[in-house]
């Protein structure tokens, strides 16, 4: 019963914690730009932002639904609360709390894994932040480095290796449910090569597919 009250307390303490920093982050974020056009008297015309911002948000606003709805559950509150406010969703923060997961063997809602999360999330913020710092720092010594065009390709293949070797091992978990959507979107991507840079936008589909099968396999008790 204390654990209980416990854990409640510590989840209404995250939420606002976390409504606070987001809150915050929003309006710093809003503000910069802002406040250099009032100083250097730069503003926009209103209809032209809003014909662009409409446009954008189009697509944004609905994929921005959907990464909540599917990563919020994976991550937890804490997790969530940190990975929508330092960013790098799908490149580090997602295969850092997965890979978190696995190897602490704690299952998704569970309060062992809202913990693993949450601290696998700020390790990884805490990384980044540490490795742009001497990023900085050693930027123009590693410029002829990172600009040397052997070492382009293997930079271009970093995120589709290392979401390749996470993927597959959550795939073969059930193959039922990731067949199709995975060889649909592989086929689109060969078909259409321009959809290969719009991965947020063809999770949309990808993910409605797997609902969509993954209701069906457990209503016919096949999963």
């Amino acid at each position: 019963m204390e654990k209980e009250k416990f854990l409640e307390e510590f989840n209404r303490q995250q939420h606002r914690l976390g409504r606070i920093m987001l809150i915050a982050a929003a309006v710093l974020l809003l503000a910069v730009p802002f406040l250099l056009g009032g100083i250097y008297g730069a503003f926009p015309d209103l209809k032209s932002f809003f014909n662009g911002f409409i446009k954008v948000g189009m697509v944004y606003i609905p994929v921005g639904i959907v990464e909540f709805l599917v990563y919020a559950p994976m991550l937890g509150n804490g997790g969530s609360y940190l990975t929508f406010l330092t960013g790098n969703v799908t490149n580090l923060k997602i295969p850092c709390a997965m890979n978190a997961r696995d190897i602490a063997k704690t299952e998704v809602g569970t309060v062992e894994n809202e913990i693993i999360s949450t601290l696998s999330v700020a390790s990884s913020s805490i990384v980044t932040m540490l490795v742009i710092f001497a990023g900085v720092l050693l930027l123009v010594p590693l410029t002829p480095v990172l600009e040397n065009p052997v070492l382009t390709p293997a930079f271009d293949t970093v995120v589709p290796a290392l979401f390749g070797a996470l993927g597959l091992k959550y795939f073969r978990k059930s193959m039922k449910i990731a067949a199709i959507p995975l060889i649909s979107m592989t086929l689109l991507c060969v078909l259409v090569p321009g959809a290969i840079s719009q991965t947020s936008i063809l999770l949309i589909p990808a993910g409605g597919m797997a609902l969509v099968i993954g209701y069906v396999l457990w209503k016919k008790n096949k999963l």
